[in-house]
């Protein structure tokens, strides 16, 4: 099956760190791949010798199949795991996706969620428990050589983290083309005290840090560069709005946040400190989740498509059970900009105001 264009599939991983391959079993028994996927799936189409011949190479060389011969001693359960934050509203529009994706392909979805009280591991361990067929796992923070450990027992697509070296497909939006997009708009609005938000170790976040501060070097805006550390969460939000709040005169005049979630914290505080936006600030997120449309927020933000996220990731377990691909591949999405009410060119008045004593409240 061809690859979509606008998508960028990554090359396996390095010959020395991976595990053998359906296709290391066929070359060496001597038989096609698309045999040995027969066997392993216990289809019809091979004669009892070859069948015999391709498992015992597979235990020669270490091979152990993702899932369709694990499986054939116990019945299928045609259930796909879903890893997501409770409190992240661009998973809540993924897992929107993923179902009619999933139904078409003949599996159900099993959720389970990671809470301030609940971390992605127990989350996990809840969906290996109910004989999850394959994972996707939204946004992991979960370190690679756990990550690595999951893979080696059953497919897993991780979406919005890419993870090299290690047997785990990724679908993820080119993080940097987003940011690019973001600065390039605040830009040409008149902004050159742009600052950015970080949203710590959250999914994409460094990428983001990174080409944030690209973006500003090629503008000439190398002054400005600000980097406020933070997470993907509201609260980091708003401690950075309150920061840059108690600094008055030197507030910048436009925020990159590192997420949805981030700006809608950022915007509750100046909010309620009486500055308009974007009359005295704009404000720029990064997802553009539902609550990115509401007519209250209107937030300017970079789109990830959901859709096509849900699309690739059901498909990339799908093909691991199915035995059509046993290598890891990741798929790069564009992002797009999407501007709404929380930016526009810059104004002063209302900080000023509010530098000089004021109450900040527009009379």
């Amino acid at each position: 099956m061809p690859e979509p264009q606008g998508d960028t599939p990554g090359g396996p991983p390095r010959r020395g760190d991976r595990r053998p391959t359906m296709t290391d079993v066929a070359q060496r028994a001597g038989v096609s791949r698309a045999l040995v996927s027969l066997v392993f799936r216990d289809a019809p189409g091979a004669s009892t010798a070859t069948r015999e011949r391709v498992f015992r190479v597979a235990e020669e060389i270490g091979y152990r199949p993702d899932s369709a011969a694990r499986m054939l001693a116990s019945s299928r359960s045609k259930v796909l795991g879903v890893l997501l934050t409770v409190r992240n509203p661009f998973h809540a529009d993924m897992v929107e996706s993923i179902y009619p994706v999933a139904e078409e392909r003949g599996y159900e979805i099993l959720l389970s969620a990671a809470s301030p009280t609940r971390d992605e591991r127990k989350a996990v361990d809840a969906l290996l428990g109910h004989r999850c067929e394959g994972l996707l796992l939204l946004g992991p923070t979960l370190p690679t050589s756990y990550i690595a450990e999951l893979g080696r027992k059953l497919p897993v697509v991780s979406l919005g983290r890419h993870f090299r070296g290690i047997d785990v497909d990724s679908v993820h939006t080119a993080e940097a083309k987003g940011v690019r997009q973001a600065i390039a708009h605040l830009v040409e609005l008149g902004h050159r005290s742009i600052a950015h938000i970080d949203g710590g170790r959250g999914p994409g976040s460094a990428e983001r840090r990174k080409a944030y501060r690209a973006a500003m070097r090629k503008h000439g805006l190398d002054d400005y560069i600000r980097v406020l550390p933070g997470d993907q969460t509201e609260e980091s939000g708003s401690a950075m709005a309150n920061v840059l709040l108690a600094e008055r005169s030197a507030m910048p005049t436009a925020v990159l946040a590192g997420n949805d979630r981030c700006a809608l914290g950022f915007l509750d505080v100046v909010w309620r400190a009486g500055l308009s936006v974007p009359g005295d600030l704009s404000v720029v997120g990064y997802d553009d989740s539902h609550l990115a449309h509401l007519s209250h927020i209107d937030l300017s933000t970079v789109r990830q498509d959901p859709d096509r996220h849900a699309e690739l990731a059901v498909r990339c377990v799908v093909d691991r059970l199915d035995g059509t691909r046993d290598q890891a591949a990741e798929f790069v999405l564009e992002p797009k900009l999407v501007t709404r009410g929380t930016t526009g060119p810059p104004g002063r008045s209302g900080i000023m105001r509010f530098a000089s004593g004021g109450d900040g409240v527009e009379t």
